[in-house]
């Protein structure tokens, strides 16, 4: 199945439930299950009782402290400081008080107990998951910081030397394989944090349902000092890993991570109904657990995966392809590096996607980290990257193939 037909039947599911949803035809579906006729909003906002009932603080509270994380080290480089491998782990777990943000440190929140941390994935170790895979990943991290001190020692970055590279008006944190940590950081995280949460975790019926969640849905049992059921605070959440950092209030709109990169994947006119089928299949679903439709909220979920997991595949083609096209731009490569660093995140990242039907990823961990480790083959990582051509197009032609579109529909927005 290519990718337009991929994404066009997730529209159209969406669209379909949508319209029996909120028929008033006595003979639907949904009437005909005791569930009365509801509406689907324009925008994510439900209330009860005159106040909001969507809570996704503490999505947004570890949004912002990836912020912080990445942008101290990016620092460092500019700055020439030295970035304390210390001082990002104590970031990475929130201890020590090392954040600058209003209310982190106090938050009781983290990202290092979100990483590798699933229902479906690290808890039920469906998917191929295990604790030990979960301590390897926060490990891959904790290296990262490791890495960022070592590149900001007063170094110019070249091959099997760590330090800073100056591309453009941009000065690079690099390792001495290449690598950016900064980058390795920020969409590793974005895959074995934020998307491993949505995905594996908050649209998991597995804790969606969990213990008496169905129940206390049906009968609008509230938690404790809120205006919302359990089971619409887990949907919020996992709504608010994409969505908790967004403003629409301030030009230009700012959009962060995963709201950022499938916008950016929607521009393209290959993938263009992404943004749309996501969106929608939040509300859709939302509304769907007011309404105790369990079924159209199952179905929003199948969509969700569907869409949300191609976005980092097609980013990672992107990327790869951007870095191959640099490798002739001189400096020993070192212009491509950045781009095949965003890339070897995001291949991370489908680790953590899930295919509906299957609560397994698109990809298995061996076959990522098969990816990964061809990447890096070189004696001197990325800086290898002379030889790394044929492998770019080898990765790139196995992912594309794996989500059915092509590589040459990714490597450019157009």
């Amino acid at each position: 199945m290519n990718v337009k037909k991929l994404i066009l039947l997730g529209s159209f599911s969406t669209l379909m439930l949508t319209a029996v949803s909120c028929s008033n035809d006595d003979d639907n579906k949904p009437q005909e299950q005791g569930i009365a006729p509801y509406t689907v909003p324009a925008t994510y906002t439900f209330t009860r009782e005159g106040a909001t009932s969507v809570d996704y603080s503490g999505q947004t509270t570890r949004l912002v402290m990836l912020d912080e994380l990445g942008n101290y080290i990016k620092n460092a480089g500019t700055n020439g400081t030295v970035a304390d491998k210390t001082f990002l782990s104590d970031m990475y777990s929130n201890k020590n008080a090392r954040f600058t943000g209003a209310g982190l440190n106090g938050s009781g929140k983290q990202l290092k107990d979100k990483t590798a941390a699933s229902k479906d994935y690290f808890v039920l170790n469906q998917g191929g998951g295990s604790s030990a895979e979960q301590v390897a990943v926060r490990e891959v991290f904790e290296n990262s910081f490791a890495d960022a001190q070592a590149g900001t020692q007063g170094t110019t970055a070249a091959p099997g030397i760590a330090g800073v590279y100056l591309d453009g008006t941009s000065k690079r944190v690099f390792a001495a394989n290449g690598m950016e940590p900064q980058q390795l950081l920020l969409k590793g995280l974005m895959g074995a944090c934020l998307l491993d949460q949505i995905l594996n975790n908050y649209l998991s019926t597995n804790k969606l349902d969990e213990a008496s969640n169905k129940e206390n849905n049906t009968k609008k049992v509230l938690e404790a000092g809120t205006k919302y059921t359990t089971m619409e605070h887990a949907w919020d959440e996992a709504y608010g890993y994409i969505y908790g950092t967004d403003n629409l209030t301030v030009t230009p709109n700012v959009f962060k991570y995963w709201s950022s990169y499938i916008n950016q994947v929607n521009a393209d006119a290959d993938f263009n109904k992404t943004k749309a089928a996501i969106e929608l299949a939040f509300r859709t679903g939302r509304a769907a657990i007011i309404a105790n439709d369990y079924a159209v909220r199952d179905a929003q979920i199948a969509i969700i995966k569907t869409n949300l997991s191609i976005v980092p595949a097609v980013r990672a083609v992107y990327y790869l392809q951007d870095g191959k096209a640099k490798l002739t731009a001189g400096d020993q490569g070192a212009k491509a590096l950045h781009s095949l660093s965003e890339g070897y995140g995001f291949i991370m990242s489908l680790r953590y996607t899930n295919k509906p039907g299957t609560n397994s990823p698109y990809f298995t961990k061996a076959e990522v980290d098969a990816m990964l480790a061809k990447l890096l083959s070189g004696t001197n990582g990325l800086w290898d990257i002379d030889g790394l051509s044929p492998k770019l197009d080898e990765i790139s032609t196995q992912i594309a193939t794996k989500f059915g579109f092509t590589v040459a529909q990714a490597s450019k927005v157009n």
